[in-house]
């Protein structure tokens, strides 16, 4: 059995595909896992639990509920879309809410887990606004306005933040390998998982002259993907098909 690690799969009503594979991921692989580990971006924008109602969201919620029933411990690390995601989505889908960072064990190895967003430190921009709505300030002044208001802001944000990215150079976009590799430094870990990125890989790195390696998530927006991690080391697999993108055996143990 393996730890499973997901992110980035936007599900909305407007991409039934994505959702359909999702499903099937849940009540496929995920029913045979370890554990399930969703590092952030589950929805294309969470504008508060109290959206549940709203059909779609309670589909989604009630299929991890489902998968939660089985036995499969579930755990929700927020992302830079979903990080209005509260306890009360996490009691309906039976799920934990993580931190981030945040240091995990699973077979016999320590693994640390980010959404990824805080690793582009390149981008300026983005730094300097994901600080300002994570403030519990921002937050509590947000969650106060009307739910359809609240979500009338977020897509005027949306676009406001693709046209922005059409003005960016890709460089700046993507996780700042010194940032990762300070990452690792500062919790003592050998190996980080992340996503955001959308560059789904597996880095090798050195820490202080040691090896150490990051393994980057794919998104969801063409096909699944996922990465599973066990006594034998990680490989990021496609779904459906389950074929190998990148494999390392190694034990990474810790």
């Amino acid at each position: 059995m393996a730890a499973l690690f997901v992110s980035d799969l936007h599900l909305c009503p407007g991409r039934p595909r994505t959702c359909r594979l999702f499903l099937e991921f849940l009540s496929g692989p995920a029913r045979q896992a370890e554990s399930l580990y969703i590092l952030g971006d589950l929805f294309e924008y969470w504008a508060g639990d109290d959206d549940l109602d709203d059909p779609f969201n309670a589909a989604i919620c009630a299929a991890l509920r489902a998968l939660s029933d089985t036995g499969v411990p579930l755990f929700f690390m927020a992302g830079n879309r979903d990080f209005l995601i509260g306890e009360t989505f996490a009691r309906a889908a039976g799920l934990t809410l993580l931190p981030d960072p945040a240091l995990i064990e699973t077979a016999g190895a320590a693994i640390l887990l980010t959404h990824g967003d805080t690793l582009c430190t390149d981008d300026d921009a983005y730094q300097t606004f994901r600080a300002e709505v994570r403030a519990p300030a921002w937050r509590q002044a947000f969650l106060s306005l009307p739910l359809a208001e609240r979500k009338a802001r977020i897509e005027a944000l949306r676009l406001q933040s693709e046209t922005e990215k059409r003005g960016k150079p890709m460089a700046i976009m993507d996780a700042n390998p010194a940032a990762a590799a300070e990452m690792l430094a500062a919790y003592g870990c050998k190996r980080l998982i992340h996503g955001h990125t959308h560059r789904p890989a597996w880095h090798d790195i050195k820490v202080d002259g040691q090896p150490r390696e990051r393994w980057v998530l794919p998104d969801w927006h063409e096909s699944g993907g996922y990465l599973a991690c066990d006594a034998a080391g990680c490989r990021l697999l496609n779904w459906p098909t389950a074929a190998s993108v990148q494999q390392k055996k190694k034990s990474g143990k810790n």
